[in-house]
């Protein structure tokens, strides 16, 4: 080897982290994807911001629940020049950014807190299914045998049911809510994320770290949640963020029949489903939360499969 070759400096070797950073930056869709992810996540705090009221003599500043007869269905960027709306009842600015639906309110106070509801519910439901399938999948990828056998034959079942027909039958029994939305979607959603961490753990549980574990007398829950678990998230995390995409359009497909987040607040489903009744007088009404709806699904979806990618070791290698 030559002097040459001696001292030129070499790049030290980069992270698994890193290298899957590398990856999901060179994928234009997952960046787009996760870009307008952020957008949606600051519109969901804005709203949970402006349009909350913190305490009972503080008045929301973007109150979606105000009506004005007075200014009902005024098309998007109209000012409120209405003498008959009270200077209390008027937007910021004084003008209506998307407009006013047949009841005079805000559009825009209305999107901004469907934003905040569809953000709280799709996070909490997956949370719940991806906590009940990490318990469920870690035994029967850890355990075996029967234990194995009798969570997987319910998994089969549970999925040869609809879950969208289940979500319905209980949600009508039941009635609905924020609370009551999350607790069953999350639920009923639990089955891939078992069948990603079993996969998983039945790979893991005959790895060197895990018979040495076993060996130095630990205990089998300390080996699933503390030496395999760490191992196996990385499916289920791209998991969620599908699945974050998949529990808004529930919860916007509930809200749109009716069996979704009751008054007083504001779904993106509860929104178009009032504006198909005006949908050649008020077109905005529908096109701005369906719009909303594709783009926000979309992202989660493009993101997450960039997730996938830069998740997946035999790209990291190629990548290095």
């Amino acid at each position: 080897m030559s002097d040459a070759e001696l001292q030129t400096p070499t790049a030290p070797p980069r992270t698994p982290l890193q290298q899957s950073w590398r990856i999901l930056r060179r994928n234009r869709l997952a960046m787009s994807g996760m870009i307008f992810f952020i957008i949606f996540f600051v519109a969901a705090v804005a709203g949970a911001v402006v349009t909350h009221q913190w305490f009972a003599k503080r008045p929301a500043i973007m109150n979606p629940a105000t009506i004005r007869l007075a200014d009902k269905l005024r098309p998007p960027l109209s000012r409120c020049d209405n003498e008959e709306v009270p200077s209390a009842e008027r937007p910021p600015f004084g003008m209506y950014l998307l407009g006013t639906d047949s009841l005079g309110r805000d559009v825009l106070s209305r999107m901004l807190q469907g934003a905040w509801v569809s953000l709280t519910i799709g996070f909490v439901a997956v949370g719940i299914s991806v906590l009940v399938g990490i318990v469920f999948g870690g035994i029967a990828g850890y355990f075996g045998r029967w234990a194995d056998v009798v969570i997987m034959r319910f998994v089969d079942i549970m999925l040869c049911i609809p879950t969208f027909f289940l979500i319905l039958t209980v949600l009508a029994l039941w009635g609905g809510g924020i609370f009551k939305i999350m607790v069953v979607v999350g639920f009923t959603s639990w089955m891939g994320t078992t069948r990603f961490v079993r996969a998983e753990f039945l790979s893991l549980r005959e790895q060197d770290f895990v018979t040495a574990a076993r060996a130095l007398g630990q205990r089998d829950l300390r080996i699933i949640f503390w030496h395999m678990l760490p191992n196996a998230l990385a499916p289920v995390l791209v998991s969620a963020t599908i699945g974050i995409a998949g529990t808004i359009l529930i919860e916007s497909a509930l809200s749109f029949l009716g069996f979704g987040v009751p008054e007083p607040y504001a779904t993106w489903g509860k929104i178009l489903s009032d504006g198909r009744k005006y949908l050649f007088d008020a077109p905005w009404l529908t096109f701005i939360p369906g719009f909303a709806i594709l783009m926000v699904v979309l992202s989660f979806n493009l993101f997450g499969e960039g997730l996938r990618d830069a998740a997946n070791p035999k790209l990291r290698e190629r990548g290095q």
